[in-house]
């Protein structure tokens, strides 16, 4: 941990069912820490119950492993080091969508990616997902292609073909890479004969990347390994008969040959694969013998995939590929601070912390960033699971934590209060630790209580904040939870409290009514998380059924001109309301206008991408709700006395009427609202927020009921993959739910087909179920949350499809089932 040139902090990340966990196995197996017999079949990192009953990572889980470079690699590590010992901490993060808040967090301490691709599935909407945030967070991915096994023995490909199927997953990567990297990491695109692409098989344990072969054949023939290395790959041929290399792929009198890969490469693998589980039992013994592997008495016995196994795990161990992959081509915690710095740290760039992240330097003030909280196993404590940028943590340290809501300066979210214990994080145990340096991932423990989700701890007074994580995916499934016995209530309320911290996308929250809300991203997160709650209040609990929230919106521009009174009938607030666009309001929420940016850099942008008046955009008021929601308040007015006065009223009352909409009580968005005039009297006493703040709500909702008032629903994009023969019964599933299907495509060289489907999330629930029974089980959906949908049709017509949504949802909610008429809010002058 003192050579921080010698760390590797890396994630794993990849679609659902590539094989990450697995894959780990093998570099925990080489680190010593479970026996390589077991390797691939014990999902060492899938440390709860439920993770390995289901087969699936849920949380993602840090571990840290020593190694030794062999000294003949050592030379290959084009950056600075210190001798050939290395740490790796390895985080295995979860592949499902639901959870890729969990790989949010992981990237967040991490500089490098493991990105794992199934060979057969090849590059799919998660793997576009995790590779998109990775890169959006700076990190330098490496690619490994897995489950080569089944490709020679389920699809039976030959060499060329296989080859072919490598080249085209390999190119997916680099387009998705070319499109989201940012120029500072310089070219991050992964080729195989540059070492940044390995191929292999974690079930089976075994790996290899080019400089592997490339080292062999250059002891055996005594050629440069560079050289060699560089022709493995791409159209390289070798002429056995003239011992040249060409590029074309038929000798001179037009004898085809074999490209360089198939020859040096696959041709010993498939030699191994025949001699075992085909037809030429008997060619095992000699294959042994020119690999010199030798057996043990006990490895002889083996057969079939066994000893496929066996023989493999010795020729072509995975740890060994998958270490040089990490240790030559991913950057070290030193020299990936230097160019994430400006992207984690939210203050100047020249202050003491900010110089400390850059140079990594464990004798600068102190700034640990937490991305999660870690659930200690019964007692209902957490540890802050995060990773020292600058400075050395120690136990007993006094520090000040600073929330997600902190200002340098001010005393909100801001606590002081010292550390109980460092640990380091060991898969399903951890390890006491004296103190941590700069560089490395570490769990502290007895700050739980001060910290909800995340946050940034420091010694320094002046420090700013480590930026907020983005999530990709958001909430969009609600349950109501409730106890059986009303005795049980403070169980209840003290099992939210441990939910709500242990995972990062999770919203908890109680409405008007007092009903206990949980919003998940999506039906098996709702599941997992309903599961843990139950253990952590321990009694029984009764779960309504699913509520999809929507977001009330206008499809057009208010018909007249707003106009309400206050209280008093002595101020009057002129307003009316307008669509804000979907790409607008898109980009308000995903930060690309961001609120709280200087307001003259912000007008800019609106006026040259989004055609925006410039005086108008620099009059923009606010945004809400929570004074970053996608609808903005516009001052228009003109020569108005005292506005300045009533500017915080109205924007309050903003963030009331876009927190609660008019037709159904839910959230506004995508609404611009122009404050067209407003007359105040003379008396400040008359016009204070008491006259104002209802005031302007009314407008907005009067505003809102002139301006075609529409819902809008959140809309998933479902990817479903399945073979040919059974397309007919993925359309007749998705048709009953008003899925539109927008992509249909064969995965070249495979029967399986990608479809690609936007659902509305109301429809979704079931549809893996639904899926299966249609499909016989071989359709496989993946959601993940898209867009937002308006409806068709006006909550105000009688009898309308919206009109039973809005009815449903103010039922729910203990509000009059009928949307209030407009005289309620309008006033008459």
């Amino acid at each position: 941990m003192q050579k921080p040139t010698n760390i590797r902090n890396i994630s794993v990340i990849a679609h659902v069912d590539h094989g990450k966990s697995t894959l780990t196995d093998a570099l925990i197996a080489k680190a010593g820490i479970i026996s390589s017999t077991h390797a691939g079949n014990v999902r060492h990192m899938d440390t709860r119950p439920d993770e390995q009953d289901r087969g699936i990572t849920i949380k993602s889980t840090a571990i840290s492993m020593y190694f030794k470079l062999p000294d003949e690699d050592v030379d290959a590590v084009k950056q600075q080091t210190n001798g050939s010992e290395f740490l790796i901490n390895l985080i295995d993060s979860p592949g499902h969508v639901d959870f890729s808040s969990e790989v949010t967090a992981a990237l967040r301490v991490t500089d490098g990616a493991l990105v794992v691709v199934d060979t057969i599935d090849g590059v799919c909407v998660q793997t576009e997902t995790v590779l998109r945030q990775a890169l959006g967070e700076r990190i330098k991915p490496v690619v490994i292609i897995n489950k080569v096994d089944r490709a020679l023995l389920e699809l039976q490909l030959s060499k060329e073909d296989l080859y072919k199927s490598f080249s085209r997953t390999i190119e997916s990567v680099n387009v998705i890479i070319s499109t989201y990297q940012e120029d500072i990491l310089g070219d991050v695109q992964v080729f195989p004969d540059q070492g940044t692409v390995a191929f292999g098989s974690g079930l089976h344990g075994w790996g290899f990347t080019l400089r592997q072969f490339a080292a062999r054949y250059s002891r055996k023939f005594g050629v440069d390994q560079a050289k060699m290395m560089s022709r493995l790959w791409g159209d390289n041929f070798f002429n056995p008969e003239t011992k040249k290399w060409t590029t074309k792929s038929t000798t001179s009198d037009g004898k085809p040959l074999e490209r360089a890969f198939n020859v040096f490469v696959l041709d010993p693998i498939f030699k191994i694969f025949d001699a075992v589980m085909g037809s030429k039992k008997d060619g095992v013994g000699p294959i042994l013998e020119k690999l010199e592997i030798s057996f043990t008495q006990s490895e002889r016995v083996l057969e079939g995939k066994k000893l496929l196994k066996a023989i493999m795990q010795k020729f072509l161990p995975a740890g060994d590929a998958l270490l040089s992959l990490i240790v030559i081509h991913l950057p070290s915690a030193a020299a990936a601070q230097r160019y994430r710095v400006d992207t984690l740290y939210e203050g100047p760039m020249d202050d003491d912390c900010a110089v400390g992240i850059r140079n990594c330097d464990p004798s600068a003030p102190l700034v640990v960033y937490v991305s999660k909280m870690v659930p200690i196993s019964d007692t209902g404590r957490f540890y802050a699971f995060g990773r020292v940028f600058s400075g050395t943590v120690r136990s007993g340290q006094s520090v000040r934590i600073q929330g997600p809501n902190y200002m340098p300066g001010k005393k909100d979210d801001l606590f002081i209060t010292s550390i109980q214990r460092t640990v380091l994080m060991m898969g399903r145990t951890i390890e006491a630790l004296a103190d941590c340096p700069a560089g490395s991932i570490v769990g502290l423990a007895g700050i739980d209580q001060f910290l909800l989700k995340s946050g940034t701890i420091t010694t320094s007074p002046t420090a700013h904040n480590m930026r907020v994580m983005k999530f990709s995916v958001a909430p969009v499934v609600q349950v109501a939870v409730e106890v059986k016995h009303p005795g049980d209530l403070p169980k209840l309320v003290e099992g939210l409290k441990r939910l709500s911290k242990s995972d990062p996308c999770l919203q908890v929250s109680t409405s008007e009514s007092g009903e206990h809300l949980i919003t998940a991203a999506g039906e098996l997160h709702l599941e997992i998380t309903i599961k843990d709650l139950e253990e952590y209040a321990g009694v029984p609990l009764k779960i309504s059924e699913p509520v999809i929230p929507y977001r009330e919106t206008v499809t057009a521009e208010s018909s007249i001109v707003a106009l309400s009174k206050s209280p008093n009938k002595h101020n009057r607030l002129y307003v009316k309301a307008m669509p804000l666009g979907n790409e607008l309001s898109a980009a308000i929420e995903e930060r690309k206008i961001n609120p709280h940016d200087d307001f003259k850099v912000r007008a800019r942008k609106l006026a040259d991408e989004y055609g925006w008046e410039v005086t108008d955009a620099r009059k923009i008021w606010a945004f809400g709700p929570d004074t970053s929601g996608p609808n903005v308040l516009v001052d228009v007015t003109k020569g108005v006395q005292f506005l300045s006065e009533v500017k915080d009223s109205c924007v309050a009352g903003l963030q009331w009427a876009a927190k609660e909409g008019v037709c159904a009580g839910e959230p506004m968005r995508g609404v611009r609202l122009n404050l067209m005039d407003v007359t105040l009297h003379g008396d400040s006493i008359h016009r204070g927020g008491g006259q104002i703040i209802p005031t302007m709500r009314r407008a907005i909702y009067a505003a809102s009921l002139l301006a075609q008032p529409s819902l809008q629903e959140p809309v998933f994009l479902v990817e479903i993959q399945c073979p040919g023969n059974v397309i007919g019964g993925v359309y007749s599933c998705l048709s009953t739910r008003r899925g539109q299907v927008f992509s249909e495509e064969q995965r070249a060289g495979t029967p399986m087909f990608t479809i690609k489907v936007y659902l509305p999330v109301s429809e979704s629930f079931g549809l893996s179920g639904a899926l299966r029974q249609a499909t016989g089980g071989q359709a496989f959906p993946q959601s993940v949350f898209d867009h937002w949908a308006v409806l068709p049709g006006s909550p105000l017509d009688k009898g309308s499809k919206l009109e039973g949504i809005v009815t449903k949802i103010r039922t729910r909610k203990g509000l009059n089932p009928t949307i209030p008429a407009l005289e309620i809010y309008y006033d008459e002058l």
